[in-house]
């Protein structure tokens, strides 16, 4: 069966390479787009097509695009004629990407680790703002996942049991660190737990209480996000949402104090795996190696920045902050227990 595939950024291109690699009698013979503004004009090999050039209205489109924006899609689809069609909800797309990952024998699954007897002590936090959209729906959330306000320091107090700006914090900085202002608040104030969790509010880690029995079973140190798929490397992420000028910054901080990881950040940028978000959850001493490591480097970043970094608030450090952790978990992926699980999207 022939099909499209609508849209034509990461979701897209790692359906359509996780659709070929597993599911061949499937053809996959282009991408479709409202407009061509902002999207390349072929992807994965095959062309992107404009909705309203396209004459096959009876072929099935696998809508591969966020969830939050899925309705107006559909309502484009109908618009010009197409009535076959498959929203890929997150959950979808978890399952389609974990099912690609062990197929080719990389980013191994924690759902397919054995269940132990017990659970460790687990805290995730949820990083809200006061500017966050509200949610079409409501979601009941384990005891273990917490709302934690987000810029805490510079807006309006919120009704959220914990705040970024208490005891060691960078909550001012939030404009540009976005959720890694909770990830600072974690590692200087939460200790007390075995594992501690950054998810976001409209985006959570796909994880259930087997899996948190499977963190003690399998030692695991580090649960991450499937990464997302970029072509023709992890450089195209960054060329969209930083620039140059921030990312030279970055690179410089990194040269100055961890030389190695410089050296080996070429090889990592030439490759289509990105950990996206800054989500994870990680034992504390994990985190605590992480954070000693990555703070460091960001807190360069800011000063070599033109302008700096407390005199802008255009979210760039969180932007860098993917590109260094897909750095830093890459390098350090034998050295560490790593299992992967997928993203839960609330809309």
């Amino acid at each position: 069966m022939q099909i499209y595939i609508y849209g034509a950024k990461a979701l897209a291109l790692g359906a359509c390479v996780a659709v070929r690699e597993l599911y061949p009698q499937h053809d996959v013979t282009g991408f479709l787009v409202k407009s061509l503004h902002n999207n390349p004009t072929t992807l994965a090999g095959l062309p992107v097509y404009r909705l309203c050039d396209v004459k096959e209205k009876d072929r099935h489109i696998l809508i591969a695009a966020p969830e939050d924006v899925q309705e107006e899609i559909v309502r484009d689809l109908r618009k010009y004629g197409f009535f076959h069609y498959t929203c890929m909800d997150s959950g979808k797309e978890a399952r389609l990407m974990e099912r690609y990952y062990t197929a080719i024998g990389r980013f191994p699954s924690i759902h397919a680790m054995p269940a132990g007897g017990d659970a460790p002590d687990v805290r995730a936090f949820m990083a809200k703002s006061g500017r966050d959209r509200e949610l079409k729906r409501s979601y009941d959330l384990p005891e273990w996942i917490c709302p934690l306000h987000v810029g805490a320091a510079s807006g309006k107090k919120e009704s959220f049991p914990y705040a970024d700006d208490t005891g060691e914090n960078i909550s001012k900085k939030n404009g540009n660190y976005c959720e890694l202002t909770a990830l600072y608040w974690m590692w200087k104030n939460q200790t007390k737990d075995a594992y501690y969790g950054l998810f976001h509010y409209r985006r959570m880690l796909d994880l259930h209480t087997e899996d948190l029995k499977r963190l003690k079973e399998n030692d695991i140190d580090v649960v991450l996000p499937f990464p997302t798929v970029h072509e023709p490397d992890i450089l195209e992420h960054h060329s969209r949402y930083v620039k140059e000028s921030d990312w030279e910054a970055m690179r410089q901080a990194l040269l100055e104090l961890c030389p190695e990881y410089e050296e080996a950040f070429s090889f990592v940028l030439s490759q289509p795996y990105l950990y996206n978000y800054n989500m994870l959850l990680a034992k504390r001493k994990a985190l605590d190696d992480y954070c000693k490591w990555l703070f460091p480097i960001l807190e360069r970043t800011e000063e070599l920045s033109v302008p700096k970094g407390e005199e802008r608030s255009d979210r760039y450090i969180g932007y860098l902050g993917e590109n260094l952790m897909t750095l830093y978990f890459l390098c350090n992926r034998h050295d560490l227990n790593i299992a992967h699980t997928g993203r839960t999207m609330l809309v």
